[in-house]
């Protein structure tokens, strides 16, 4: 796991997030969790979401694994293929809460999430990258949006290709984020959906950055060479000049007259 610790290790370095960037592994059978990790069932007696799993890792530091029998979000229960969602209800859902327009606007959205096959994965582990540990499939990262800017800086340094993303503002940190990245085997920037703010407490600054961890040594190159010619995080702002204060309103506007 030494990789991976230094890895996190120096994205703390190049880009300081204020939570835990996230080991995510996907395991074919629930029993090859690792001994000694917590699930929320047994350990917290809830059940909980996956954005909800994801901020006990990035904010505790606790490393989760989640199960069907864990498992609280519909939504990512479908995702993940864990209980296919019946279609006529998911329409009747999604039409009924005026998330979408009408019965072809909710198909459309039902058909846009990418999923997992059923039986693909029986359990989910989140663990803190910095000292993950399992060997991750997707590294979870939530940031604000300068921060996301200096990733999308190293991982297009090497290729310069753009990173391509879709937004919904739905399914978001567990579908568009985790899923997308694994499944398309390529970084995706998030909008943290309704889900992530209320369940998950994602705040109003933050955004998502999630990677296939094939990427996580590219990210980190490419963040390192623009690091060294001054594309930094925090933004080094340009402060080097002298301010003429009172050109543009005259001084006695700005603090009234003297006698």
């Amino acid at each position: 796991m030494k990789k991976w610790h230094e890895l996190g290790k120096e994205l703390r370095r190049f880009i300081n997030p204020d939570t835990f960037p996230i080991a995510v592994r996907f395991l074919s059978h629930e029993s090859l969790i690792p001994k000694g990790i917590k699930t929320p069932s047994n350990d917290l007696k809830v059940k909980i979401a996956h954005c909800q799993a994801a901020a006990i890792t990035r904010k505790y530091g606790w490393t989760l694994a989640m199960t069907p029998n864990d498992l609280g979000c519909a939504i990512s229960g479908h995702t993940y293929g864990w209980k296919q969602a019946n279609k006529e209800e998911a329409v009747d859902f999604l039409t009924r809460m005026n998330y979408a327009a009408d019965s072809t606007a909710a198909l459309n959205i039902l058909e846009s999430l990418k999923t997992l096959k059923p039986g693909q994965c029986e359990a989910v582990v989140y663990s803190p990258l910095e000292w993950t540990k399992v060997e991750p499939d997707v590294v979870l990262i939530y940031l604000n949006p300068a921060q996301i800017m200096r990733c999308l800086h190293g991982s297009t340094w090497q290729t310069g290709k753009p990173v391509i993303c879709s937004f919904s503002g739905r399914a978001a940190s567990c579908t568009e984020g985790v899923l997308e990245a694994f499944l398309d085997q390529a970084p995706k920037v998030v909008v943290p959906g309704n889900g992530d703010r209320v369940w998950a407490a994602t705040q109003d600054h933050e955004m998502v950055y999630a990677l296939p961890a094939s990427h996580l040594e590219a990210l980190v190159q490419g963040l390192s060479k623009t690091h060294a010619k001054g594309i930094r995080y925090p933004i080094p702002t340009y402060l080097r000049y002298q301010p003429e204060v009172g050109l543009a309103l005259p001084l006695t506007e700005i603090f009234g007259k003297t006698e």
